[in-house]
Order: C-alpha cells, then sequence, then structure tokens
C-alpha cells in the first residue's frame, strides 16, 4: 500500500508521497508526536495531528484508559505517514463504536478523511475541509492502474469494512483518486459530501 500525506507548514500545502525507509526530517518529527489526548469535559478523545506508526498503539491505550468515551473529536488530521496503520486504526475506531465529529474550523484530508469514515455517526463543525486527492508511489499513481488492479482494493475493501456498499466503496475510492493529482488536494464540496455519504443523516 502507499503512503499518502497532506502537511501544512506555515500555511503552505504540501503534500509528500514516501516510503517508510525515507521519511525526510520533518516526517520524522511527526512520528514522534503524540496525538490523542482526552477532552477537558472527559466526554471525547480528541485527534489532533498526523497519523504516525504509532497512532493505532497510543489511541488503544488512550481508549481503554476511558472505556466509557465513545466519541472522537478532530482538530486537524491532514494525512498518514503510515496507510497500513491508518486503516487499522480506522477500523479499530469503528469496531469500538465511536462517533467521530470534526470540530470548527478543522481539517481533514488524504488519510485523515479515510479515518473519518471510520465514524458510525459523522459530524462536521462550522468553516471545515475535507480535502480527498489520488495516491502514488516513487513513479506511479493511482490513476496509473486500471480499475480492477490489486492496488485498488485495499481503501475499497475498507471502505465496505466501515459500513459503505460495494458501488458507495467504489464510487468514492474513484471519484478520491480522479479528484486531484497527487501533488494536489480537492475539498469536497456540500453537494459531493452528501452524494459520497460522508456524513451520516
Amino acid at each position: 500500500m502507499k503512503t499518502k500525506i497532506i502537511i501544512l507548514f506555515a500555511g503552505i500545502l504540501s503534500i509528500m508521497m514516501v516510503g517508510c525507509n525515507s521519511l525526510p526530517h520533518e516526517l520524522q518529527q511527526l512520528e514522534k508526536l503524540t496525538i490523542f489526548k482526552v477532552s477537558k469535559d472527559k466526554k471525547a478523545i480528541v485527534l489532533d495531528g498526523v497519523i504516525n506508526s504509532s497512532a493505532l498503539k497510543q489511541f488503544k491505550k488512550v481508549a481503554e484508559s476511558n472505556p466509557s468515551i465513545k466519541t472522537l473529536h478532530i482538530v486537524n488530521c491532514e494525512g498518514s505517514i503510515n496507510d497500513e496503520v491508518n486503516l487499522q486504526l480506522a477500523k479499530y475506531i469503528y469496531d469500538k463504536g465511536f462517533k467521530i465529529h470534526l470540530l470548527d474550523n478543522g481539517l481533514i484530508a488524504s488519510g485523515g478523511t479515510d479515518l473519518f469514515l471510520a465514524g458510525h455517526q459523522r459530524t462536521i463543525g462550522k468553516n471545515t475541509k475535507i480535502g480527498v486527492h489520488s495516491w502514488a508511489g516513487e513513479n506511479e499513481k493511482a490513476t496509473d492502474f486500471p480499475k480492477d488492479h490489486k492496488y485498488h482494493q485495499p481503501y475499497i475493501e475498507y471502505y465496505k469494512s466501515v459500513g459503505f456498499t460495494q458501488k458507495q466503496a467504489e464510487d468514492f475510492y474513484f471519484f478520491t483518486i480522479h479528484s486531484a493529482p497527487p501533488e494536489d488536494v480537492h475539498f469536497m464540496t456540500k453537494e459531493e459530501l452528501e452524494t459520497y455519504n460522508i456524513l451520516t443523516k
């Protein structure tokens, strides 16, 4: 599986496609961060940051220490350093029955958008952004491969595992990879959020 990430440095959008063994300095620093904490009112787990390789372990520790909390609030999540861990984390969140809310002025993109879909209830606050784009490898991108290629399947299977039908999963996945190239990002419109079932009713 390819790794995809969108990071905002000093207000500048930077999109990185990297292999796990070739992380630049900025991503090495992100790998060290703690991205989950409990909210001040003890009613939610709060995510703020890029999904790194320890994210699943971090979330499990917080969730198991606070078993009554079943809500995840996202401040910002611009992507994932490790897509495999990201999808494992998202499936864990879904299996535990969490609701997910993107807070006012929040942004999710790339792997952060995938994570958001793990919520049994998915809601957003005011002035939020939800971004999607194609993944890429060293010399290839998602749209280089035919629709039935095995590289597409992990994402489609993930969307199905969190409640999408086969058609919904395929429609959303192929929308994302055609919405913007790997070096760019498309922020979904209100109509697109409805069309692709991103928010729950």
